[in-house]
């Protein structure tokens, strides 16, 4: 009877301050929302299935939210009616998910919000991860966190996980950077960083893709938590990505990308590297320590030396970070020896390149007047001399440092083992 007596009164009690916790975890969580200035993005097209049960989700962790409704014909317009306290946007026609997230990213940076969860509108991701987000932003200011999803399960669809990985392959190739999850539309992305971004090429599917690249060239923390995914059955799962259509989008997209990045990008991002380091420090890391053995770093020094001398102005970098990758050299050592060519060494260079030239073509070159200095005017108007020069002078630069360079290591990194 004692048992029967207390049941009553135990359960009602214990529901009671579980609820109570529940309410002032929720009222912390929208706290939270509030002094990190952050907001949720929902775009949306075409799922009045779902789009209501997203809402009322979300809005259990803040009232801050903004519904992009990128042009819907079903009933959609109708449900954001019945949520006054939201902030919704509404595109005439349907542009695409890309455009429909960059119209709330202005909004948003507009309203004066520091950052965006964006989370899709389908169903697919629990509103109860959001907390995940917050958490390593407070612990990482302004980065970029991505929802990563567990695409080994079962029901996850074969293109899906197809997609998934061949995504993450080419952020590698664009980025150097390694993530778990490159397709997730569940993402946390620092606005003010995206406000510094000028130019987006995609407008669809692609999108995410591209904005996420352009935050890592610009040097944004990428992150990653875990969180769960729900794939309705096949037979009722509404899906707006065309396979083929968008998934070549995607393929031209990341084309694009990585030409960029191998072009420009990642070079550029490589020689500031090396400049923020002093010599010593360079020569110590990479050289001293390298794993790499004298003759290729003596190949290294030697093919930068050459690249660096020839006159290819402004493309002198690229030649020979992409030289060095396909020889297997050194690049970070060749890169570094290319530099010879920047002042004050250039007049000199281009003064000695002149006198080879004229000394093998055996051109006079005793009357030389370079009172007004070697300009572009200049070398037009010794061009050919200049430039057969510039070879010879580059490859006894190659010829006489590199094995320099061989015998000193020989001789330094023997002494410091």
């Amino acid at each position: 009877m004692t048992v029967l007596m207390k049941n009553p009164i135990f359960v009602p009690v214990k529901l009671s301050l579980l609820f109570t916790e529940t309410m002032l975890d929720l009222n912390l969580m929208r706290q939270k929302f509030a002094e990190l200035q952050c907001c949720i993005i929902i775009p949306t097209y075409n799922n009045d299935h779902a789009l209501e049960d997203v809402i009322n989700g979300v809005l259990q962790y803040t009232l801050d939210v903004i519904v992009v409704n990128d042009g819907s014909t079903d009933k959609t317009p109708f449900i954001l009616e019945q949520f006054p306290q939201i902030q919704s946007l509404h595109i005439p026609l349907n542009t695409g998910k890309g455009w429909a997230l960059r119209q709330g990213f202005i909004h948003a940076i507009e309203k004066g919000y520091r950052y965006a969860i964006t989370i899709d509108s389908d169903g697919q991701h629990f509103p109860d991860d959001l907390p995940l987000f917050l958490d390593l932003i407070e612990k990482q200011p302004d980065s970029m966190i991505l929802g990563a999803r567990d695409m080994t399960r079962e029901e996850v669809p074969g293109t899906s996980s197809f997609g998934h990985k061949f995504s993450i392959f080419w952020f590698k190739i664009e980025t150097g950077i390694t993530v778990l999850d490159v397709q997730t539309g569940y993402r946390l992305y620092p606005l003010h960083k995206i406000k510094e971004i000028r130019w987006v090429m995609s407008k669809k599917y692609e999108y995410e893709v591209e904005i996420l690249v352009r935050l890592a060239w610009r040097g944004v923390n990428v992150l990653s938590v875990p969180v769960r995914i729900y794939y309705a059955p096949k037979d009722i799962r509404i899906s707006h990505f065309r396979k083929f259509r968008d998934f070549t989008r995607v393929s031209i997209a990341n084309s694009l990308l990585v030409f960029m990045a191998i072009l420009w990008v990642r070079p550029l991002s490589f020689f500031k590297g090396l400049r923020k380091k002093s010599i010593r420090d360079f020569i110590q890391e990479y050289i001293v320590n390298s794993q790499d053995s004298n003759l290729k770093i003596a190949f290294s020094v030697a093919l930068g030396l050459f690249i660096g001398v020839i006159p290819i102005w402004g493309w002198q970098m690229l030649a020979t970070f992409g030289l060095a990758h396909l020889f297997k050299l050194n690049k970070f050592v060749a890169v570094a020896s290319s530099n010879i060519s920047l002042p004050p060494m250039l007049p000199l260079i281009i003064f000695l390149s002149y006198m080879i030239g004229g000394w093998v073509m055996g051109a006079n070159i005793s009357n030389l007047d370079y009172s007004q200095g070697f300009g572009i005017q200049w070398i037009k108007e010794n061009l050919i001399q200049y430039l057969l020069g510039s070879l010879i002078l580059g490859l006894m630069f190659a010829l006489f440092l590199g094995p320099v360079t061989y015998l000193l290591l020989s001789f330094f990194r023997k002494k410091n083992v």
